[in-house]
């Protein structure tokens, strides 16, 4: 899903799925279990808590179509425990074909409208509870400004300590970095806007929003490829040099269904796919030379960049040690506003 979009999902039921749903007895969620002020909960499976044992996993997908693999290895990572979605728009687009695919026993989607939602004892103590915890696309200024700073803020952080599968995909993806673009702007940040101005009223930072192990000092961005971002990628990451919080920052960037499974205990990590993707790339940058100019109003020339792409199937990455194998390596900059690549390619 788009930074600024708010639309009900961006993808498509498999029919494998939608068969399993029927073959395990599942009913349709469209009806609201519960709403409060400021949300609204869709639930499928036994609306009762249960106790599982949990591991940990970092899911994070580049938006599109979802990965299948993402469902299956979380619900496996919660032990098939409640598996709760958060969002802000759309309804209960994600139960049905979650629950059909990490056998868990509950899924549970909120909606959140603001508000009184918050600090509503009920929705945190959902949340607290769930096995696994995945959040959906659609507008990360929302995510930003609804639970920065709130007790839902640190229930996420709660799941994620125990330590339990969490996910996101797109805006959701974006979410789950130290640093992240927080898209407070009128427009989403295209690439051009980012190198012309560094500055511009669209480039739009937060950061301490979750804590996830491995990924400190690491911004999350996506769609890469499918909306030319990986310029922009690199101006936010100049960015954070130029602003004191970071000296190397580091990016984790991947293309619509594609997404990164980290395993938080050795850093270890692995890209997935849909079946047939033609770009299913994921991107580990790092910004290793300080930007020679990022000032307002002026284009960007940043320093040095380090880029190792990496595809299904063809190796592994190392969060931790920040090294890959089977992938292609390869440098870019930013130029008097211009990207540039040592391979010609930008992506």
């Amino acid at each position: 899903m788009s930074d600024r979009q708010s639309i009900v999902s961006d993808r498509s039921l498999p029919v494998a799925a939608i068969f399993a749903v029927f073959a395990l007895g599942s009913c349709s969620t469209a009806d609201v279990a519960r709403r409060g002020p400021g949300y609204k909960l869709y639930q499928v499976g036994n609306p009762a808590d249960v106790v599982r044992p949990t591991r940990g996993l970092w899911v994070l997908q580049g938006g599109g179509d979802d990965v299948d693999q993402n469902y299956i290895r979380m619900g496996e990572f919660g032990g098939g425990g409640d598996f709760v979605v958060l969002r802000a728009s759309g309804e209960d687009d994600y139960n049905d074909y979650i629950y059909a695919l990490c056998r868990c026993d509950s899924v549970t989607t909120i909606v959140f409208d603001g508000g009184a939602a918050m600090s509503d004892p009920f929705v945190l103590e959902t949340i607290r509870n769930a096995e696994a915890l995945f959040i959906a696309g659609g507008d990360q200024s929302n995510y930003v400004r609804y639970w920065n700073d709130t007790t839902v803020e640190d229930a996420i952080n709660f799941v994620a300590a125990k330590p339990a599968p969490i996910g996101g995909t797109s805006a959701g993806m974006a979410a789950l970095g130290e640093y992240v673009y927080s898209a407070m702007g009128k427009e989403s940040l295209t690439s051009a806007v980012a190198m012309a101005d560094p500055y511009a009223a669209d480039v739009t930072l937060a950061r301490g929003f979750l804590r996830l192990s491995r990924l400190e000092n690491v911004l999350a961005d996506q769609h890469l490829q499918e909306r030319n971002r990986i310029g922009r990628t690199v101006a936010l990451l100049s960015r954070l040099q130029k602003d004191g919080w970071s000296s190397a920052p580091k990016a984790i960037a991947a293309d619509r269904e594609t997404s990164l499974h980290v395993d938080p205990a050795d850093g270890s990590a692995q890209v997935f796919a849909t079946a047939d993707h033609p770009t299913p790339y994921v991107y580990f940058m790092t910004a290793v030379q300080a930007p020679e100019i990022c000032e307002p109003g002026k284009p960007l020339t940043s320093g040095a960049v380090d880029v190792y792409r990496l595809a299904p199937g063809e190796g592994r990455f190392n969060v931790e040690s920040w090294t890959g194998t089977g992938g292609t390596a390869y440098e870019l900059r930013v130029e008097a506003g211009t990207l540039r690549s040592s391979r010609g390619e930008v992506y």
